[in-house]
């Protein structure tokens, strides 16, 4: 625990992500509300939440979940990987957190996935297709007094996450064989 926080630094057992994890979402990048960026300097890259292609999703708690992102980057976005050999597309794989609920924040009425990449891009990827592997849970969703309150909650729950899935257990090829073939492969 750190002093400024009574929330745990680490989330999850050592040995990595246990059932009813992981849960696997997909889709092509949407526009969402325009607020992650511009309000609150933490972009997010937005999933439309159906429950006929994600039938989890429903009865999951709405809060703060961790893991990660694939994206299938455009051939002249600056942040996809190089192809292979062969000429194959690459997959670029990053670490994320994900907010699954209402925003109560903001007072949403519709349920929203937004997705924060753990890496700084050069620009922005409306379209590509996202895969999430979606191995844990760090907290409820809950409002806030002030913005600032909003944002110093999201840092820690970026850190939560980078430090959890900093475990061997919790890389995203350690699961089981199909999920990491699901993952990255190729659309």
């Amino acid at each position: 625990m750190s002093s400024s926080s009574s929330r745990p630094e680490v989330v999850g057992m050592e040995s990595g992500p246990e059932p009813p994890y992981p849960y696997k979402m997909e889709g092509k990048v949407i526009s969402g509300f325009g607020r992650g960026s511009k309000e609150l300097g933490i972009p997010t890259a937005n999933l439309p939440v159906d429950d006929a292609l994600t039938p989890w999703i429903s009865n999951v708690p709405s809060g703060v979940y961790f893991g990660w992102a694939s994206l299938a980057l455009p051939a002249d976005h600056p942040d996809r990987p190089p192809s292979d050999s062969n000429g194959s597309s690459s997959i670029a794989v990053f670490p994320m957190v994900m907010s699954i609920g209402y925003n109560p924040f903001y007072k949403n009425t519709v349920r929203s996935a937004e997705v924060h990449i753990l890496h700084s891009f050069a620009r922005d990827f409306y379209d590509a297709h996202m895969r999430l592997l979606i191995l844990g849970f760090i907290r409820e969703e809950k409002d806030y007094d002030s913005l600032e309150a909003l944002i110093r909650d999201i840092n820690i729950d970026c850190d939560v996450a980078k430090r959890s899935l900093g475990r061997e257990g919790w890389r995203w090829d350690k699961g089981a064989k199909e999920d990491a073939e699901w993952f990255v492969k190729p659309l």
